[in-house]
């Protein structure tokens, strides 16, 4: 496994990380607990969760799996998104950071989180108190690291900023939807964390599965594929992106591998990426996963790569998860 550091601080993960989104959902309890036993016995230290992911299931299933395996994970968790209908069940308040962190602490099972991480920016409140309510976490040892997501590069660049005045902990890293289908964050987003040291953490690596090239813009999805058991997922399906999966498949059939392994091996070989999150549903699906992290591309084969996925640098952002 190569290890990398996250942004500019002290901390090393694996360039490939567990995603759990699926746990509790597409994944049951016990696929999960085994996913993520192979995922550590594979090198990967970096795990991904959040506070509303399958409910609360995935960060419960996660506090099973790394029962007396604890120390071997650089656990990662988020809060901000809702997680309720009550005003103070969502955003980056004090008030709803404290409670989500004990939570969640609760559920993974845990005295700390490694990376905790806000989920999207809240315009509601002021970055200060946000930053002051991470800074005391990190202070009780509770939490190691914080994190953005979701954050524009201004936002992101004025909490650095905030930071700064306070004398408080910085973020080290954000998640961003990045990929051959979403290269927009290359227009503000990169530059501004290559010059600041702040690691990107993508998600979306494969675009839902588009760049596995397993859709036809013409015929149904496949049994259990994300859109087939998320309906609302049809909505990136569009032309110009299925049909950048097709080309990314004949390239990884020239050079024997899969699509999905390239498009990994691709986002990895970029500078500014720290550790690439991706979800597994089965041992099998990670086990194809890991083989990004030993493929290194041709750089002839990376010019490929970027000249057919040019046009994904200009349009919209593939997701985003805003209050």
């Amino acid at each position: 496994m190569e290890f990398r550091k996250l942004g500019g601080s002290g901390l090393k993960v694996s360039a490939l990380g567990l995603g759990t989104n699926a746990f509790g959902k597409r994944a049951d309890e016990d696929a999960s607990v085994r996913i993520v036993h192979q995922a550590l016995d594979s090198g990967i230290n970096f795990i991904d969760t959040a506070n509303i992911y399958a409910g609360t299931e995935s960060e419960r299933i996660i506090g099973i799996a790394l029962q007396g395996r604890r120390h071997e994970a650089v656990l990662a968790t988020k809060a901000g998104l809702p997680r309720g209908e009550h005003p103070n069940a969502r955003g980056s308040s004090r008030y709803h950071l404290m409670r989500e962190l004990e939570d969640s602490l609760q559920r993974l099972r845990t005295d700390h989180v490694d990376l905790y991480q806000i989920h999207t920016f809240d315009p509601d409140t002021p970055l200060d108190e946000t930053l002051r309510a991470l800074e005391d976490m990190v202070r009780s040892g509770k939490v190691r690291y914080i994190g953005a997501s979701n954050y524009a590069a201004w936002e992101l660049m004025k909490a650095l900023g905030v930071s700064e005045k306070l004398g408080a902990s910085r973020f080290v890293s954000t998640q961003t939807s990045y990929s051959l289908a979403d290269r927009a964050p290359e227009a503000e987003l990169v530059p501004l964390c290559l010059d600041q040291g702040v690691g990107i953490i993508p998600y979306f690596p494969l675009a839902g599965g588009i760049l596995t090239g397993k859709y036809a813009f013409e015929a149904a999805p496949p049994a259990g594929s994300r859109a087939d058991t998320d309906p609302s997922f049809a909505r990136f399906l569009d032309p110009e992106r299925i049909e950048l999966g097709r080309s990314v498949l004949t390239l990884a059939r020239e050079c024997g591998c899969t699509p999905g392994v390239l498009s990994l091996a691709w986002l990895i070989s970029r500078p500014v990426v720290s550790s690439v999150i991706v979800g597994a549903t089965s041992t099998a699906q990670l086990e194809e996963n890991l083989q990004s992290v030993t493929l290194k591309p041709a750089p002839e084969l990376l010019e490929k790569l970027d000249e057919l996925s040019e046009p994904f640098r200009y349009g919209k952002p593939f997701a985003v998860y805003r209050l």
